[in-house]
């Protein structure tokens, strides 16, 4: 007769519990925890725009001896470990270092998104009411309209002169610079504006920034304080009223990444969606060396309004920049190409919502992500019975667990949001339509689409440690 075992030996045999990372943490890693989330801040603020983003990506991968595709093809050729970088517009790149086997074989792929939710400027936006010159804008991505209310905001963006220059602009970042703003109602007149639903008390059209209100000197003409604002632009950079017309001008959150928590254990930040993602790959392929498969770091544009256009995935960018390489290989047909895909494997690294102590109701507390447990694995997003989603296989989805705890990775799964009551969607579809093995994972967080959004600093190290090792294998 064998002896029984005892149930608490059995439940810590048979039973799962996602641990706290912090307090998994080997010797030296808080240290490294801090130092990667300092350089991580770094990029934040340099990093307000898509193309912000993709400019210190592509700084950091020369420094670290990667080359332009132009350049490769000029060269004629590609070898196992050469470093590549493939830049679409200004809006996304790839960076590409070749493996030993060759990239009909497959590659591995971490694949995130340099878009956040903000507001961009329409192309006829100042105009004078009231004595105050203002700016019209579009909401672009999922947003909270009355968020983005009496709260400093900054411009930032691309316009294009009548002689053909292109000029960047950044206004609101410097503490010398001047920020903008869009009012609210006081209270004190606010009755029928509190009456009505949260989304309904400040509207898209209402989203008007605020850019002065001096009237520029001369009794003649009417619209004296926009004409003043375009006399400035004029001054400080050469442009007319005409050039909006032709130009990117996003208005975002003004200000710097910062610490949250007295332990300074969080970082309140704009674009932590995907941008938190973005970077942990981003570090991650930098680190790796003379890989066996392909690795890639593909960073995309337009995912937050469904990834379409000539910078997001449902483009061919990805796929022509494979061919390309494919070609260098002396691999010139389809069928190679399409090989290379099926044999690809991909983390879509974007966010997901970590379980809020405030909002505890939108979540399945037995499936939810939570803040502090390192980085999430999600099976399938969508809505209602799965729609739109991409599901992972659950030979892939092992394969990950098990690079995961070979690495010491800290990793937990997650639903975004209990059944019926929302939900959404990454890029893993696109890719996995392709062929590919795809499955999400990425950092959990806090107030996801809000002009400041919030994550944990060990999620973000844990989310860096996990594609460093799926790139390993």
């Amino acid at each position: 007769m064998t002896e029984k075992t005892s149930g608490k030996k059995l439940k810590e045999e048979l039973s799962k519990k996602f641990n706290n990372a912090w307090e998994a943490l080997k010797d030296g890693e808080l240290e490294q925890v801090f130092e990667f989330s300092e350089s991580y801040k770094d990029f934040m603020d340099k990093g307000k725009t898509e193309r912000e983003c993709v400019d210190e990506i592509i700084k950091q991968a020369k420094e670290n001896d990667f080359i332009s595709l132009d350049e490769v093809m000029d060269k004629g050729s590609v070898n196992a470990g050469d470093k590549i970088y493939a830049e679409n517009k200004g809006k996304a790149v790839a960076l590409f270092i070749i493996g030993s086997e060759n990239i009909e074989k497959g590659m591995r792929i971490v694949g995130s998104h340099l878009d956040a939710p903000r507001l961009d400027l329409k192309a006829m936006p100042l105009y004078e009411d009231g004595g105050l010159a203002l700016l019209k804008t579009h909401y672009y991505g999922g947003i909270k309209k009355y968020q983005w209310v009496a709260t400093p905001l900054a411009l930032h963006g691309v316009m294009t002169k009548k002689n053909g220059e292109k000029i960047s602009i950044v206004i609101g970042e410097d503490e010398k610079d001047p920020v903008l703003y869009i009012s609210d109602l006081l209270p004190h007149l606010a009755k029928d504006q509190m009456a009505k639903k949260m989304g309904e008390g400040i509207t898209g059209e209402g989203l008007n920034v605020l850019i002065g209100n001096i009237p520029y000197k001369d009794d003649e003409i009417d619209e004296k304080v926009k004409l003043n604002i375009l006399n400035l632009l004029n001054e400080k950079y050469g442009i007319h009223e005409e050039d909006f017309t032709v130009a990117e001008i996003e208005i975002v959150p003004a200000g710097k990444s910062r610490d949250v928590g007295l332990d300074r254990s969080m970082i309140a930040a704009h674009g932590h969606d995907d941008r938190v993602c973005s970077f942990a790959a981003h570090k991650a392929v930098l680190e790796i060396e003379k890989p066996k498969t392909t690795v890639v770091g593909l960073f995309v544009d337009k995912e937050e309004v469904g990834s379409m256009g000539n910078t997001g995935m449902e483009s061919m960018f990805f796929e022509n920049v494979v061919a390309e390489l494919l070609n260098l290989q002396g691999i010139t047909s389809y069928l190679g190409l399409r090989r290379a895909m099926s044999n690809t494997k991909v983390l879509s690294g974007d966010v997901t919502a970590g379980f809020d102590p405030n909002f505890p109701d939108v979540l399945d507390k037995r499936n939810a992500s939570f803040i502090g447990k390192g980085v999430t694995l999600t099976k399938y997003t969508g809505s209602r019975g799965k729609a739109g989603c991409n599901d992972a296989n659950a030979e892939f989805l092992g394969e990950v667990r098990q690079i995961f705890n070979k690495n010491d990775v800290s990793w937990q799964v997650g639903e975004l949001g209990k059944v019926d009551q929302g939900g959404g969607g990454t890029i893993a579809y696109i890719l996995a339509n392709k062929g590919a093995e795809v499955v999400d994972c990425g950092t959990p967080m806090l107030s996801m689409h809000a002009p400041i959004e919030l994550v944990s600093k060990v999620d973000l190290y844990m989310t860096y440690k996990a594609y460093k090792a799926f790139y390993q294998g």
